[in-house]
C-alpha cells in the first residue's frame, strides 16, 4: 500500500508527483472519487516506487555535497549576470518577443520565471548547469511571454526553438537537484 496525500484542485487530470523528500503528492481534480484516485496510484505503482527510490538517492547524493559558499555564490551570480542576459539576446527574435528587465537571483527552488510586463528572472545557479541547460531555461522563460502557461501549445514553442529540450529538462530534474541543495542556509 501505497502512501500519499491528495490535493484537489480545477484541474482535469489526475498527475502523482514525488516530493524532494520521498513524500507521493496525487493531484486531482475536484469530482473524482477517492476510490478512482486510489486505482489510479495502484495502476501507478510500480513507476511510483522507481522515482521514489531515485529521489532518495538523489537526497542522500545531496547530503554529501559541499555547501556554497555566499562568495561562491556571489561569484556565480556576477558570471551569470554576464551569460544569460546575453543568451537572452541571442533567443528572444528567435522566440518572436520582446522583454524587459533581467534580474538574476539566488534562489532554492525555481531556475528562471517571468512577469506578465515581460521581465525575466534566473536563478545564479544556472552557472553550475551545462550551457545547453541554460539555453532551454531561457528559452523555457521567453515562451512564457507568448504562452504564460504548460499547455500544448507551450510546450510546442519550446521545441520550435530547442527540439531536443526534453534531454535538458530531465537533467534539471535529475542534477538539479543536487545543485539547489548546495545552497546555503
Amino acid at each position: 500500500m501505497i502512501k500519499y496525500r491528495v490535493i484537489r484542485s480545477a484541474r482535469k487530470t489526475l498527475q502523482v508527483e514525488i516530493r524532494p523528500d520521498g513524500e507521493v503528492l496525487v493531484r486531482a481534480p475536484q469530482r473524482l472519487s477517492d476510490a478512482e484516485i486510489r486505482q489510479f496510484v495502484e495502476k501507478k505503482a510500480d513507476w511510483i516506487a522507481q522515482h521514489t527510490a531515485g529521489v532518495r538517492a538523489r537526497a542522500a547524493q545531496a547530503a554529501d555535497l559541499e555547501r556554497l559558499t555566499m562568495e561562491d555564490i556571489r561569484r556565480l551570480a556576477d558570471e551569470a549576470a554576464r551569460d544569460i542576459p546575453e543568451r537572452v539576446r541571442r533567443f528572444a527574435p528567435v522566440v518572436g518577443v520582446r522583454y524587459g528587465r533581467i534580474t538574476i537571483r539566488n534562489q532554492k527552488s525555481k531556475w528562471g520565471s517571468c512577469s506578465s510586463r515581460g521581465n525575466l528572472n534566473f536563478n545564479c545557479l544556472l552557472m553550475l548547469a551545462p550551457p545547453s541547460v541554460r539555453d532551454y531555461v531561457v528559452v523555457h522563460e521567453l515562451c512564457h511571454l507568448i504562452e504564460l502557461n504548460h499547455s500544448k501549445r507551450f510546450w510546442a514553442l519550446v521545441a520550435g526553438v530547442l527540439p531536443g529540450y526534453k534531454d535538458e529538462e530531465k537533467w534539471l530534474k535529475t542534477q538539479g537537484m543536487l545543485i539547489m541543495r548546495r545552497m546555503t542556509g
